[in-house]
């Protein structure tokens, strides 16, 4: 017992160089970022950048000790002294921590006054010094048992073998690593990812309260559909028994209007990619999809998720006289699907638009209906996956309107890399906004008056969504955008730090969606300014726009809660 005791005791010791090196970077995490963190989110980033902040610290204070002590003829000081500097520095770190709390609790408070959130509290925010230090000893305690047993293999390396001691140590850091990267990257990853899409699956086949089958032909999943209201899966479901019938669509914007076209294959439609695709295509002509004025190809996130009020936007905008199509790709939500599959939604988003422009193809040029692509996040790195350059899209479709588009999707890293000189990387201009425009939002749409040829291509995006600003070059590089003023609703306090800011931006992450609307991954009602730019409808006003922003605003939960 008391030898467990001392081996728990071993682990959990805090050596002075490490524990300042955890204190700096844990100050350092608790700067701003891009969105409000509650206590708990900074609890987790704040115990992760101590324990890094741990490692440094010991690392460079053993650098010291080799190569810079022996050279300094103060050192080493008197036991005496030694004891009154780890003294001193360890009073320092504890009460540094605990002042840190009144800034980054004002911080907190400048953040939930931009973005419209309840406010922490200092006491309450306080609670993050204790979750903090519970996280930052837990990976520092896993790091040494790892080391432990990397001296262990070591040692049955010189004592069996007869490796020499610089040999063993490294090999036994080796085998170490190899094996718990095997752990992690195969029974970990693999045997995690399995069980989340197999747990993903079991609500795949739930239906939201309030979706119900719908009747009217022009859906997928009624008694008339080629895709099944059972095959649709739980997205599949919420999408084609949402938005307005063509009575309440004429209500609410004032004009005639048609029933709208909503088309759909879940996974469970058809045994196949392929195959799901021929249950599209053939819905499409069952509908009379192409017989419409506006056919709109949503490549969807991760579940099959479309995103309601872009759905309802579409349809209000064209007076019904649309069709929406979109396929179930993952059992995942976006943000695993991201993680575990990326590749997957750029394949997915490919093969919807091929099947959909093949067949549109076919129809007379003077007859078929505009194509336009509409994807949000994860659905447009699907989006972008379906073409090969930015001619390709071109030559393809009629428009095309991304909303949050994540850091890792190739055509947008290139065209904001490529953007024109003194233009800024977080609502960057290329080529004049000649064919590609960015925005951050309603205001930035129209900030470039010079011509804009179609097909008109749009990208919104926050300056404060951490889906479109995450990477991993967050790790050691400062990011043009972190590099510029600060403007709109980036706090203007926030910095860049190596290491720190990439887990900062990693916890915003997790609450992209839950701020308001124009903030972090909530974009609300600017899909309509962005739709209506894209679109350019003939005759519209602003108070077209207007009137159907007041009708979103009404309709606003009329297709369930959003992703």
């Amino acid at each position: 017992m008391r030898r467990a005791a001392d081996s728990i005791g071993s682990l959990l010791r805090v050596p002075t160089a490490g524990l300042v090196g955890a204190t700096l970077f844990f100050c350092m995490s608790m700067t701003p970022s891009l969105l409000p963190r509650d206590w708990m989110f900074q609890g987790l980033i704040g115990g992760i950048s101590a324990a890094i902040g741990h490692g440094v610290g010991v690392v460079v204070a053993a650098a010291c000790r080799r190569w810079v002590a022996p050279r300094l003829s103060f050192w080493p000081p008197t036991d005496v002294v030694r004891t009154r500097i780890h003294l001193g520095l360890r009073v320092f770190c504890v009460v540094a921590s605990v002042l840190m709390l009144i800034p980054a609790v004002a911080w907190q408070r400048r953040l939930a006054d931009i973005m419209g959130t309840t406010p922490p509290t200092l006491i309450g925010y306080s609670r993050t010094l204790l979750l903090s230090a519970v996280i930052a000893l837990g990976i520092i305690a896993i790091a040494r048992g790892l080391r432990d047993e990397s001296r262990w293999v070591a040692g049955l390396l010189m004592r069996r073998w007869r490796v020499p001691r610089r040999i063993a140590l490294v090999a036994g850091a080796v085998v170490v690593a190899v094996v718990t990267y095997l752990f992690v990257a195969g029974v970990g990853v693999r045997g995690g990812y399995a069980a989340l899409n197999w747990a993903f699956s079991v609500q795949n086949d739930t239906t939201r309260d309030g979706a119900v089958q719908p009747t009217e032909p022009e859906k997928s999943g009624s008694p008339m559909s080629k895709a099944s209201w059972d095959s649709l899966g739980f997205e599949g479901r919420n999408f084609v028994s949402g938005g307005v019938g063509a009575a309440e669509l004429s209500r609410l914007t004032g004009r005639p209007a048609k029933e709208p076209i909503r088309v759909y294959a879940g996974l469970e439609s058809a045994g196949d990619t392929a195959s799901r695709m021929r249950v599209v295509v053939d819905e499409l002509e069952r509908t009379g999809a192409f017989d419409r004025k506006t056919l709109v190809v949503i490549p969807t996130t991760g579940t099959g998720w479309v995103n309601p009020t872009a759905a309802q936007t579409i349809e209000l905008v064209s007076g019904g006289d649309s069709a929406l199509v979109a396929a179930q790709y993952s059992y995942l939500p976006s943000w695993l699907s991201f993680v575990a599959d990326r590749p997957a939604a750029a394949a997915a988003g490919r093969a919807l638009l091929d099947a959909v422009h093949e067949r549109w193809a076919t129809k007379p040029a003077n007859h078929r209906p505009k194509l336009y692509i509409y994807g949000e996040s994860l659905g447009t790195q699907a989006g972008e996956g379906a073409f090969d350059s930015l001619a390709d899209i071109r030559s393809t479709v009629d428009g095309v309107l991304w909303v949050g588009p994540p850091n890792s999707n190739p055509l947008w890293r290139s065209l904001t890399e490529r953007r024109d000189p003194g233009t800024p990387e977080a609502e960057p201009t290329y080529a004049d906004g000649l064919v590609v425009r960015f925005a951050n939002d309603t205001a930035g749409i129209e900030r470039n008056h010079g011509q804009w040829l179609s097909p008109r291509i749009l990208y919104i995006q926050h300056r404060s969504d951490p889906v479109v600003w995450w990477s991993t070059d967050l790790l050691f590089t400062r990011p043009d955008w972190l590099a510029e003023p600060p403007a709109g609703d980036r706090h203007p306090s926030m910095r860049w730090f190596p290491i720190v800011t990439f887990w900062q931006v990693s916890a915003d992450l997790g609450n992209a969606a839950g701020v308001p609307d124009g903030h972090g991954h909530n974009y609300g009602t600017q899909v309509l300014d962005g739709w209506v730019a894209v679109t350019h409808p003939a005759g519209w006003t602003d108070a077209d726009t207007e009137r159907i922003r007041h009708a979103l605003v009404e309709l606003r939960g009329h297709d369930g809660p959003e992703k």
